[in-house]
């Protein structure tokens, strides 16, 4: 017994000396898109920041141990402090630092699904999530659309239907042509589509299209994760999942069972190049179930 407490002992001290570790080699990348609009590449979602004279405006935040280093980088661009801060959907990578930045003097708008989510307990791939503090929740909230008029440019800010969450917003800054998307994008990869938030495969479809049709061909893309995208990728990217949803509901329309078609590589043997942390067995899951509730 004595041996097993020492061995557990040093397994705790070894972890958490690796865990201190990865967090101070996190560094906050700008990227610049524009002469006021920058990417922030760190650890979570992609984060955007348009700064001018009015002040910062700031879209995410990933985690809350992040924000020292957050802020840091933004020091570095401007002056000017966070002014409003966007969040694209409730998920913890992308409002970990919510309370940190009201602190500071944020004001958090997001669509009213994201404050309803985050006042109470969720559950994200099998694991509850305790409510926000109040500090964390956005105090503007919204139902479709609104626009900010700020930095000489007119921000859109549009709320997509049951695509990654129920909760999902669109944020085009016009003038500048940089749109960002959260996580109702990912560059490259299968998509994670989250069902219990209201995520659903024909909402996703549907929020991609939007995005098409709001951009033109030299739009730059930030998306949830991933690299600068552009239109083009997205049309590329919506032609996958109008593929595989189709294959997908050609089983169903023939009575396979879940379990049939989780295993059917079949389904995705031409889009092996957006494997990623959702894997082709993964999406076909994901797409099934999302496609079976919306049929009942």
């Amino acid at each position: 017994m004595r041996y097993i407490k020492i061995f557990m002992c040093c397994f705790l001290f070894v972890f958490t000396i690796s865990v201190v570790g990865q967090k101070k080699k996190i560094k906050i990348e700008a990227i610049k898109l524009t002469d006021h609009i920058y990417k922030l590449k760190g650890q979570g979602g992609n984060i955007g920041i348009f700064i001018g004279e009015d002040g910062v405006f700031m879209i995410d935040d990933q985690f809350a141990s992040l924000t020292p280093k957050i802020l840091s980088a933004i020091k570095e661009l401007t002056d000017k402090s966070v002014k409003y801060l966007i969040n694209t959907h409730w998920h913890g990578d992308h409002t970990g630092g919510n309370e940190n930045m009201y602190k500071e003097g944020a004001i958090i708008v997001a669509h009213k699904n994201v404050r309803k989510r985050m006042s109470v307990e969720q559950v994200v791939r099998g694991k509850t999530k305790k409510a926000s503090p109040k500090e964390a929740l956005p105090v503007i909230s919204f139902s479709e659309d609104m626009i900010f008029h700020i930095n000489n440019d007119d921000v859109l800010v549009s709320h997509i239907h049951n695509a990654h969450t129920d909760g999902d917003v669109l944020v085009y800054f016009i003038n500048n042509n940089v749109l960002h998307v959260g996580d109702s994008y990912f560059q490259g990869r299968f998509p994670y589509i989250d069902l219990d938030s209201g995520g659903s495969i024909d909402g996703y479809i549907e929020g991609i299209k939007k995005m098409i049709m709001l951009i033109n061909k030299d739009t730059k893309v930030i998306p949830g994760h991933g690299d600068i995208s552009n239109k083009a990728e997205l049309k590329t990217y919506l032609a996958m999942l109008k593929a595989i949803r189709s294959n997908i509901q050609k089983e169903i329309d023939k009575g396979k069972r879940l379990e049939e078609v989780k295993v059917n590589q079949k389904l995705t043997e031409d889009y092996k190049s957006f494997n990623g942390w959702i894997t082709e067995e993964k999406i076909r899951v994901s797409i099934y179930k999302s496609l079976k509730n919306s049929n009942k």
